[in-house]
């Protein structure tokens, strides 16, 4: 399997931070894929929140010295600062059920001293598809590729090589 996206130590304490202030989100898109052995390029970390106003986000941010920017009428809301400038607020997901469900299926992945919820690949590539963008396009078969050769492992190597942990790098 493909090794996981490397995360620095104040990334990974973004993470963690979300984690204990119990903001429910999840990692999707490319990177949540990458997470799960796909050799895919991406340049952010796509977090899916179920909650924006979740107080815990800002808490978090203020942790390791980011910011919330909420929307205005020309941006999307975002972070910033440079422990998160690698993450993107998604504010939807193309083709894919509610996030409470989604949560439900998620699996769990560990970077580092966090556990992380981690959009499955099956459902990743039902949003690239639903999505239709030429980008998406392009690495679906990377992904559906990346599918079939999880699914051929068996189980405890499947969980293995996925729960295995990544040590972030220093920033």
């Amino acid at each position: 399997m493909g090794k996981p996206l490397i995360f620095t130590e104040q990334e990974i304490r973004f993470l963690q931070e979300l984690t204990r202030q119990r903001v429910r989100f999840l990692i999707v898109g490319l990177s949540a894929a990458n997470l799960q052995g796909a050799p895919a390029v991406t340049q952010d970390v796509d977090l899916w929140f179920e909650d924006l106003a979740d107080t815990g986000i800002g808490k978090a941010l203020a942790k390791v010295g980011g910011a919330y920017a909420p929307p205005t009428a020309l941006t999307r809301p975002m972070f910033a600062g440079k422990s998160v400038a690698l993450f993107d607020i998604v504010l939807t997901m193309d083709g894919l059920r509610s996030f409470a469900q989604e949560y439900r299926s998620a699996l769990r992945i560990r970077l580092g001293g966090a556990t992380v919820r981690v959009l499955p690949l099956r459902r990743i590539i039902a949003s690239k598809r639903a999505a239709n963008r030429p980008k998406d396009k392009l690495v679906l078969p990377v992904l559906e590729d990346t599918l079939l050769a999880v699914r051929a492992l068996r189980p405890k190597e499947e969980s293995k090589a996925i729960t295995k942990g990544v040590a972030g790098r220093k920033a």
